[in-house]
């Protein structure tokens, strides 16, 4: 829940916007979803939009805690990076400014070796 602090309200400036995925960073998250869910890695997703995170959950199975986290960070975008991959136990697998990037992490599972 949000709420307007006292300055806010007398001040006449619109409450903070919550953080979204855009539409080319969606496509990207998704295509590797697809790719994932084809090789019977990932089964469901859930995404969040909040005040400061907007996250994109994988799940193996619905009922459970999410495999990985797909985190963007506006506030982070000059320091560490807007993006992070986050595991299952909370450690930061990758963080970056170019979400392609941080999202190879995820891409070295759809590599096997073919006997």
């Amino acid at each position: 829940m949000v709420t307007e602090t006292r300055s806010e309200q007398l001040s006449g400036l619109p409450p903070p916007r919550q953080v979204s995925f855009h539409r080319t960073e969606l496509g990207v998250i998704l295509s590797l979803y697809g790719r994932m869910v084809a090789a019977g890695e990932w089964r469901d997703y859930g995404i969040s939009c909040l005040h400061e995170v907007a996250v994109f959950s994988v799940f193996r199975r619905a009922a459970e805690t999410p495999l990985y986290r797909i985190e963007k960070r506006p506030t982070l975008a000059r320091k560490q990076g807007q993006y992070a991959i986050i595991a299952m136990n909370g450690q930061v697998l990758r963080r970056g400014h170019d979400l392609k990037t941080v999202l190879r992490i995820l891409e070295r599972k759809l590599i096997r070796i073919v006997e």
